[in-house]
């Protein structure tokens, strides 16, 4: 076969296992469980390309296709997004997220990098298929958990469609489950090799150590999870049922309403409306507490920067006082000349004044809502104007809420993109929090998976840390999550409504990701270095004294 033939036939097959991989993660990643089972075979057809790659610069651009492919088939709703809110054309929202899909998919490429290179220079023997089967797999890991992820995928997320699966992410996050993924599709990888090189009777011989391991994995995390879903669901409550009021009033793109109507009779719409749910739900059920969503109040509150803006204070404090319901609110917040991102909770005193405390959103997206001080001028605000001002607050905090009735709830806040973060969200577990509370803003991704998405990164909180969790946003999707991943309660995407939910208490379980964090990462890093480094080093140690002698 000539050289360019045979380049031609590597080329053929890489885009071949490319499509193949992409194909099964985007119809897994759906969180359909019709499809979660694609989750075991999904990396075969990529590697059965890496098997073949003959050098580095082969595995680097296996790497590279696979990131390009994942990214576009995963995040192709971004671009129109991006463009919706910054205006720019479509084709450059494209080749940014083109350019910086080797950068947010860096795992891929790391690791085709050394899955190559430790099958080259792995000594062959009964452990060494296991070797590099594990050493790639935690590279994979700790790269996702070192590189910067503006969504924080994994793969690992597509087990949340399985309700026994998903329930191992209280062991050590999505990440944990990637890596169970990982070497559960090399696992049937070598299974099927050995079966098709030797045939059945000799193949199935070398085949049964990889099988086995893959039974194990799966009947163990089916197992566990059965386990912990029974655990949750044996819990007896001490406390008495906390009943939620949830309003989402479908108000969206609050700039575009404030050129075409003012931003007076904008905010004077939006409070009116979140008034006339609010009584409709306080008519129907009594409350504990009534949440409206991220920036539904979209000034300052306590500071107030007009006339109108402190008779809107005032209105709203009237409203808590005269309903006698505790409100959480998303608002701005105000403190000299620094503005946040907010949540304001304000509820009736005893002596007839209102309790007030609020939490400063510190996890914000990259210039959309934050410029880095390094990056920030007037030259860059005069050429993207639709860059944000916010500040970072303080970091993960819990807040003390009083309720009716003289009743006390610790609450977890998180506003929108903090949800994403295991170890912020273990943080407030950590502090004693028995309710996750994340207010929210979807609107600019409504109509796309977005929203899907980021709900199910709000589930995989409440199963790392068995907190049951209310989240509210003003356009879809909000929701009751269960400590078990379960979403009990949903207003979808794009609708209007007012719920009132029954929350259920949270099961007092102690969990590695409540104790440690997100650690599977960094522990991932320092094995797999250990595992790479490790021989040489030994052999480097074992020649000095021949050397010496």
């Amino acid at each position: 076969m000539s050289p360019v033939a045979a380049r031609s036939r590597r080329l053929a097959a890489l885009l071949l296992g490319v499509a193949g991989t992409t194909g099964l993660v985007w119809l897994f990643g759906s969180l359909e469980a019709r499809w979660v089972a694609l989750c075991w075979v999904s990396l075969v057809p990529w590697l059965l390309v890496l098997d073949q790659v003959g050098s580095r610069r082969e595995a680097f651009i296996a790497g590279v296709a696979l990131a390009l492919a994942f990214t576009a088939a995963i995040f192709g709703w971004f671009p129109e997004a991006l463009r919706s809110y910054s205006q720019a054309p479509l084709a450059l929202c494209w080749l940014a997220l083109l350019a910086l899909a080797p950068f947010m998919e860096l795992q891929f490429i790391t690791f085709a990098l050394v899955r190559y290179h430790m099958r080259r220079t792995t000594p062959e023997g009964p452990l060494a298929f296991w070797r590099v089967t594990l050493t790639s797999a935690l590279v994979y890991v700790g790269t996702e958990w070192l590189c910067p992820k503006l969504f924080a995928e994994t793969l690992g997320q597509g087990l949340y469609a399985s309700e026994l699966m998903r329930q191992g992410a209280d062991i050590a996050g999505a990440h944990g489950l990637t890596l169970v993924l990982l070497i559960a599709n090399e696992c049937v990888l070598a299974a099927g090799k050995a079966l098709a090189a030797h045939g059945l009777r000799v193949g199935s011989r070398r085949a049964l150590a990889p099988l086995a391991v893959l039974t194990a994995l799966v009947l163990g995390g089916l197992g566990y999870g059965q386990l912990r879903y029974q655990q949750v669901a044996g819990h007896k409550a001490q406390e008495p049922d906390l009943v939620v009021g949830v309003v989402q009033a479908n108000i969206t793109k609050y700039e575009k309403l404030a050129a075409e109507m003012g931003t007076y009779d904008v905010v004077r719409m939006i409070l009116d409306t979140h008034y006339r749910l609010s009584d409709e739900l306080l008519q129907n059920r009594k409350l504990d507490l009534l949440i409206w969503p991220e920036t539904v109040y979209p000034t300052t509150f306590g500071t107030p920067k007009s006339e109108a803006g402190a008779e809107f204070d005032a209105e709203i404090s009237g409203f808590v006082s005269r309903s006698r319901v505790p409100l959480l609110f998303g608002t701005y917040d105000l403190e000299q000349e620094r503005e946040y991102n907010a949540a304001m909770f304000l509820g009736p005193g005893r002596d007839g004044t209102l309790a007030r405390s609020a939490y400063r959103k510190t996890m914000l997206f990259p210039l959309t809502e934050w410029v880095p001080e390094v990056l920030d001028s007037p030259w860059l605000r005069e050429r993207m104007s639709w860059t944000g001002y916010w500040k970072r607050g303080p970091g993960p905090q819990t807040l003390a809420l009083q309720l009716r009735e003289g009743r006390a709830l610790t609450v977890a806040p998180l506003i929108c993109y903090e949800s994403i973060f295991p170890s912020y969200v273990a943080e407030e577990a950590r502090r004693g929090a028995e309710l996750i509370v994340t207010l929210s803003n979807d609107s600019w991704f409504s109509g796309t998976p977005a929203p899907r998405l980021h709900l199910m990164h709000a589930a995989f909180r409440s199963i790392e840390t068995r907190l049951p969790q209310v989240r509210v946003t003003n356009s879809g999707i909000s929701a009751l999550i269960s400590p078990t991943g379960e979403v009990l309660t949903e207003v979808p995407d794009d609708h209007r409504a007012s719920v009132a939910v029954t929350v259920p208490p949270a099961p007092h379980l102690s969990t590695l990701m409540v104790a440690w964090g997100d650690w599977l990462g960094p522990t991932a890093l320092a094995l797999s270095a250990v595992s790479l480094l490790g021989p040489s080093l030994l052999a480097r140690r074992k020649a000095r004294p021949d050397a010496k002698s």
